[in-house]
């Protein structure tokens, strides 16, 4: 499992400021962030952290060139442009940031051609282009073209193999790893090399199906995994627990049964929930919530979040560790009748990072989103992964595309 990549990755943390004085430097960021109906902009965290990588480089009088996807357009769709977020950066940065209605062909070879020292732009998106997902090497060419150095700080995005992640390393002579690309390695290889034990992994989330790399994964590296969110009711299942009409894979029930007994094999405690706090009707906004045992749900009621032995239970485990990963939530954190399960499992991970080694990494995705709405912030944890499907990978022990591209300079 030991993942070899971030030794052999360059950052670039390792220049020097009059190294990239008027340097022409390509930026991959990840601005992908989430909109509402209106086509405002509901949360600036991947924003806020790009700023490290950017303001360096513009600090070091470099020609910052930043370039992102955002959404998936058919097209260019306008209500995908990237104008808006161009200018809820420039906010954030105090500064201008040009924005360049293309990503490729002359418009964005001129605006960037004409970039002074200290100067950042960004280009439109890059998934106007079809070329841009299927790897394109005359796209990435075109990229690659505007700058002489090329850096990642889309971890978000690391796991695709695309024209800006991977295929425009081949067209300049140095590509290395922003700050935050840097960070996310570092935080989540805190996890998979010599963490410090005993490690405790929490995985929530609806589906064993959608991580079954991550558990096998986690019944390897972990001393205990703690089960929650919907994909414990499959785990439930398979030991002949009746779970009412909570969420069951029922096709997953016998690699339910597979990860047990090779978490049994393995040494490793595999721990379910002992209670839920159930509804009758979740669409329901006024019912309240009653709880059962994991194993006796009543066949009119739906499991939404742990109860409160298993809150207890949970607590138990983080505080006697030293290492924890949280990735999915336990709950339906999004109604606030079931945000208790995931919100006692942040505190006691906050809890142990005030503790002299204590670790505490969230694996991003949802989790991530569960903290920030419950008011945490990224100095309560060691560790808060901006990326989704890339912490997923990382994690469970592939090789993200985007960051092997960079070790292979």
């Amino acid at each position: 499992m030991k993942n070899e990549t971030l030794p052999k990755t360059f950052c670039l943390s390792d220049f020097r400021p009059e190294q990239l004085l008027k340097k022409r430097v390509l930026v991959r960021v990840d601005f992908n962030v989430p909109c509402n109906d209106q086509g405002e902009i509901t949360d600036e965290s991947r924003l806020k952290a790009s700023l490290p990588t950017v303001q360096f480089l513009l600090k070091a009088g470099a020609k910052v060139i930043l370039c992102s996807h955002f959404g998936r357009p058919k097209g260019k769709e306008q209500k995908y442009s990237l104008s808006k977020v161009a200018e809820a950066f420039s906010k954030l940065l105090g500064q201008p940031v040009i924005f360049v209605p293309d990503c490729r062909g002359e418009v964005a070879k001129t605006a960037t051609d004409h970039l002074e020292g200290g100067q950042v732009c960004l280009l439109e998106n890059l998934r106007f282009y079809s070329e841009e997902e299927k790897n394109d090497p005359a796209m990435a060419k075109e990229l690659a073209a505007m700058a002489e150095l090329f850096v990642n700080d889309a971890f978000g995005a690391a796991h695709r193999a695309h024209a800006s992640t991977t295929g425009v390393n081949a067209f300049l002579p140095l590509s290395v790893a922003g700050f935050l690309m840097e960070a996310e390695l570092k935080g989540l290889s805190k996890v998979i090399e010599n963490p410090e034990r005993p490690l405790t992994s929490i995985i929530g989330g609806s589906k064993v199906s959608s991580k079954i790399e991550l558990l096998r994964s986690l019944i390897v590296l972990s001393d205990v995994v703690l089960v929650g969110g919907g994909m414990a009711f499959t785990f439930l299942k398979s030991q002949g627990a009746e779970i009412g009409k909570s969420l069951c894979e029922v096709d997953k029930l016998p690699l339910a049964q597979e990860l047990t007994a090779f978490a049994r094999e393995r040494g490793t405690a595999l721990i379910l929930p002992q209670d839920h706090r159930t509804v009758r009707e979740f669409g329901d906004k006024a019912e309240a919530p009653q709880i059962y045992p994991s194993t006796s749900i009543p066949a009119d009621c739906e499991g939404c979040d742990i109860g409160p032995k298993t809150e207890a239970d949970f607590q138990k485990y983080i505080a006697q560790s030293r290492t924890v990963l949280w990735n999915g939530p336990v709950g339906v954190f999004e109604d606030p009748r079931f945000q208790s399960g995931s919100r006692s499992v942040a505190v006691a991970m906050s809890d142990l990072s005030t503790k002299e080694g204590g670790i505490s990494v969230i694996g991003g995705g949802d989790s991530a989103a569960a903290i920030a709405q419950f008011g945490f912030h990224d100095g309560d944890f060691s560790h808060i992964s901006t990326g989704g499907g890339a912490s997923l990978e990382f994690l469970s022990g592939q090789k993200l595309p985007g960051v092997e591209a960079l070790s292979q300079r």
